[in-house]
């Protein structure tokens, strides 16, 4: 394989990969701890899009469990849109791992 037809299609991958990531910044996933009382949605773009915190969970006395919940969600969530991210992209990329992608 000549070397300027191997740029063409790796230009032509990056352009796809970049068209994808935009794609997925709509997408979003959502992970939840202590039984529902908070809730993370995060987006494709691994930004946290919203926060849903159950009223029940406000304890004045107890600050420390509800950071504990909220911090147990964004993790998950941002863990599940990695997950998704590395899907998408290793359909594209044929499984090859290609840094920073």
């Amino acid at each position: 394989m000549d070397m300027q037809k191997m740029m063409k299609q790796a230009q032509k991958m990056q352009s796809k990969m970049e068209q994808k990531q935009e794609e997925l910044k709509n997408e979003t996933v959502e992970a939840s701890a202590g039984g529902g009382v908070v809730t993370v949605v995060v987006n494709g773009g691994q930004e946290v899009v919203d926060i849903d915190i159950d009223p029940e969970v406000l304890d004045p006395d107890d600050i420390e469990m509800l950071e504990d919940l909220v911090l147990a969600a964004t993790n998950e969530a941002m863990n599940k849109a990695k997950d998704m991210m590395e899907q998408e992209m290793g359909q594209l990329t044929g499984g090859m791992n290609i840094p920073g992608m």
